[in-house]
């Protein structure tokens, strides 16, 4: 367990934390949960202000762990495999508690969850034939507008809501369009693998 593999385990703890914390049903234990009043119109739950925070934390620890992992030579498989759940566990899982409770629709996390998992099998089934697939441009992009938008989301999109601007929206709406377009991109430079026959073909017959 080296130290860009223990970054990859706090992210994971983070976002199991920042899903209790939105998830938790503080009214029916009688904790009462401070509100801020903005500007007379916008009541402001101070819990996905303290989520909007870790999550800038978590989001940062998932570069911070890469380059760890990269310039001192200690990148391993359980770290990819924990890497990509940590990813996973921390976005998806806030895009869809964001959707439910209102804030975005649900056509956002629908998109980005569908792309991760057309294209986790499209890295799957090439990396079966021989060819590791790496991140592509429009996919860091994606990953980069996501996390923007995410975090604007859970800060209300402050300040630009205060001047009717919706910014958090519009980097979550680019973020799927990105989304889209690398998942093509992937299928297109794959293709050949997925259309490949497997060498060795092996039946089960229960």
């Amino acid at each position: 367990m080296n130290l860009p593999n223990k970054i990859t385990m706090l992210r994971i703890f983070l976002s199991f934390f920042i899903i209790l914390l939105l998830l938790f049903p503080f009214d029916a234990t009688g904790i009462t949960i401070p509100q801020l009043f903005i500007n007379e119109s916008l009541v402001v739950d101070i819990r996905y202000l303290v989520a909007g925070v870790l999550f800038v934390v978590a989001s940062v620890t998932d570069f911070i762990d890469g380059y760890l992992a990269r310039k001192y030579n200690q990148v391993t498989d359980f770290g990819k495999m924990t890497d990509a759940i940590a990813d996973k566990v921390l976005v998806n899982s806030i895009l869809v508690i964001l959707s439910s409770t209102g804030f975005i629709s649900a056509i956002i996390p629908v998109i980005i969850v569908v792309r991760d998992i057309v294209v986790d099998s499209i890295k799957m089934i090439a990396g079966s034939k021989g060819n590791v697939v790496s991140a592509i441009k429009s996919g860091k992009l994606k990953t980069f507008c996501l996390m923007i938008g995410i975090t604007l989301t859970l800060f209300y999109n402050l300040p630009f809501e205060l001047f009717n601007l919706r910014v958090a929206d519009a980097f979550l709406v680019i973020a799927c369009v990105l989304s889209i377009m690398s998942a093509f991109q992937y299928y297109n430079s794959n293709k050949k693998y997925i259309s490949m026959k497997s060498e060795t073909v092996e039946r089960i017959d229960v």
